[in-house]
């Protein structure tokens, strides 16, 4: 009889805390977070012409915000699409991208992890908040 007061307030408190502070709008929001260096992984080496600076390159892309608590780093997935083609190096996209898909050959595939500097910085970008890293997969499909 000793033991069923404690075991019913201990379930009481647990009851209690269960209800605090929940269902705020914050629940829904992405988690901020950013790598701190660059850093790319092939995950399948192209065999065709190399994208180097200068050169016109033609990418498909999946975007994923940066999640330090996933095992793979993709958290909140924000977009996919093929890029209009652009110039390496003549910032017409973010810095990370670029660097992400230089030394990339025809064909490959490579998933890219962007700090938030290389990314869209403090001022974020559309539904991508302020001081987000970035995770792209990047399918390199043309050089010219």
């Amino acid at each position: 009889m000793k033991l069923k007061f404690p075991l019913i307030a201990a379930f009481a408190a647990m009851l209690a805390l269960t209800a605090c502070g929940g269902g705020s709008d914050d629940d829904n929001k992405p988690v901020v977070s950013s790598p701190a260096t660059l850093t790319f992984k092939d995950d399948t080496v192209g065999t065709g012409a190399v994208a180097a600076k200068g050169k016109r390159v033609t990418t498909q892309y999946t975007l994923w915000l940066y999640n330090d608590k996933a095992a793979d780093f993709k958290g909140t997935r924000m977009e996919a699409g093929e890029l209009k083609p652009f110039v390496l190096g003549d910032g017409s996209v973010i810095p990370g991208f670029d660097q992400g898909v230089t030394g990339m050959k025809v064909g490959g595939k490579r998933t890219v992890l962007v700090p938030s500097g290389l990314g869209y910085g403090a001022p974020g970008r559309g539904q991508i908040p302020g001081n987000s890293g970035l995770v792209f997969e990047i399918v390199l499909s043309k050089v010219e």
